[in-house]
C-alpha cells in the first residue's frame, strides 16, 4: 500500500526562514533609529531648557558669521581684530539703546492710554457686532456662558513687551561671545580644519566654513537694505495717512521684516489696530495696513528672490517649517534665527553632497 501523501502536498516546500543575518541587519538599524531619535529629542529639550545659554550664544555666532568678510577684509588694511570686535559691540549697543527708546516711549504711551484705546477699538468695531451676536446667541443655546464684546488691550501690551524684551544675563552674553568670538576667530576657524586629519576633510571643511560666512553676509547686506527701504517706506506711509508716531512703525517695519511671515503679520496687525483707533473711520484704518500688504508681497515674492538668487532661496514650506520650529523652541529671536540656521544647514548639505563637492587633484 503507497502511503505517500498526494503529489501537492509531497512537492510542497516549507517557506524558507528569514537568514539570521537579515534580522540582526534590521535589528541594528532599528536600535541606530531609536538612539538618533532619543539624541535628537534629548538635544531639543536641551535647547530649551538651556535657552537662556544658547539664544546668545547662537547669535552671537551669527552675527559673527555674518561680519566675519568684513573683519577679514579690513584686517588686510592692517586693522587689528581686538579694535573691529570693540568697534561692533559698541555700535550695536548703541543701536539698541536707540531702538529701545523709540520703540519703548510708543508702548509706554499706549499702556498709560490702554483703556481709552480699548474703548474706541470695541466702539469703532461694532459693524461687527451682528455676527458675534450670533455667535453669542449660539453658545447660549448649547449652554455655555456667553460675554459680550470686550477688548483689554493693557494686557496684550505688557504680554508683548515682555516676550520681546530680553534678560540683561541674555544682553550680556551676547555681546562678551560676539566679542570673543570676533577676537579669535581665525583662530577658531583654523582649529575646525585642523581637526581633521585627511587633506580631503580639512579642505571640504574649510570651503563649508567659507560658504557659510560668504551666503549669511550676502544674505544678510541684501536683505538689511531692501528692510531700510521697507522701513523708510512705511514711515512716509503712515505719515501720509496720519498715523501717529511714524517713526515707531518705520523701525518696526525694519526690525519685523527680517522675520518672514510673523514679522509683517504683527505690522499688519499692528498698522490696522492703531488706525482704527486714531483714524475717523475703518477705510481710512486699512489704507496703510493693504499698502504695507503689497510692499511685502511683492518684496518676498519678487524682488529678494531675484536679488538673493537660486542658491540662497529657501522653498517656502522649509522656511515655514523652520520658522515654526525655532519660533515654538525659543519664541521671536528663534524665529529671526530660523533663516540664518536654514542658510547655515544649506551651506552644509551642498558641500557635504558628493555631486557638489569638486574633485581633488591627482
Amino acid at each position: 500500500m503507497d502511503r505517500r501523501l498526494p503529489t501537492q502536498a509531497h512537492d510542497a516546500e516549507p517557506p524558507a526562514p528569514v537568514p539570521v543575518r537579515e534580522a540582526e541587519s534590521a535589528l541594528w538599524h532599528a536600535t541606530q533609529i531609536a538612539i538618533i531619535g532619543t539624541f535628537l529629542i534629548a538635544f531639543c529639550a536641551l535647547l530649551y531648557f538651556a535657552s537662556t545659554v544658547f539664544v546668545p550664544v547662537t547669535a552671537a555666532i551669527i552675527v559673527g558669521g555674518v561680519l566675519g568678510p568684513l573683519e577679514k577684509r579690513l584686517s588686510e588694511h592692517r586693522i587689528p581684530e581686538w579694535l573691529f570686535a570693540a568697534m561692533v559691540v559698541l555700535l550695536m549697543f548703541i543701536g539698541l539703546q536707540i531702538a529701545a527708546v523709540l520703540l519703548s516711549t510708543s508702548i509706554i504711551d499706549w499702556v498709560k492710554h490702554a483703556a481709552e484705546f480699548s474703548n474706541t477699538l470695541q466702539s469703532k468695531l461694532q459693524v461687527f457686532e451682528g455676527g458675534l451676536n450670533a455667535i453669542h446667541e449660539l453658545q447660549k443655546a448649547l449652554g455655555a456662558k456667553s460675554a459680550g464684546m470686550s477688548l483689554d488691550v493693557a494686557p496684550i501690551l505688557q504680554m508683548t513687551a515682555a516676550f520681546l524684551t530680553p534678560t540683561l544675563a541674555e544682553l550680556l552674553i551676547f555681546f562678551a561671545t560676539l566679542f570673543f568670538y570676533l577676537l579669535g576667530r581665525e583662530d577658531l576657524r583654523r582649529h575646525l580644519v585642523m581637526f581633521f586629519a585627511e587633506r580631503e576633510r580639512r579642505l571640504q571643511t574649510l570651503r563649508i566654513i567659507s560658504d557659510v560666512e560668504e551666503n549669511l553676509s550676502r544674505y544678510f547686506a541684501t536683505v538689511t537694505v531692501i528692510n531700510l527701504i521697507i522701513g523708510v517706506l512705511t514711515f512716509i506711509l503712515s505719515w501720509i495717512v496720519g498715523i501717529p508716531n511714524p517713526a515707531f512703525f518705520g523701525v518696526l517695519a525694519f526690525a519685523c521684516n527680517y522675520i518672514p511671515y510673523i514679522g509683517p503679520a504683527f505690522v499688519i496687525a499692528t498698522l490696522l489696530a492703531v488706525g482704527i483707533v486714531t483714524l475717523p473711520t475703518l477705510g481710512h484704518a486699512v489704507w496703510a495696513p493693504l499698502f504695507y500688504l503689497g510692499m511685502t508681497t511683492v518684496e518676498g515674492n519678487v524682488i529678494t528672490p531675484k536679488i538673493v538668487g537660486t542658491r540662497l532661496t529657501l522653498h517656502p514650506f522649509v522656511i515655514l517649517i523652520g520658522l515654526t520650529f525655532w519660533t515654538w523652541l525659543w519664541g521671536p529671536i528663534g524665529a529671526f534665527l530660523s533663516v540664518p540656521i536654514l542658510i547655515i544647514g544649506l551651506a552644509i548639505y551642498d558641500r557635504m553632497t558628493p555631486e557638489n563637492e569638486p574633485k581633488l587633484p591627482e
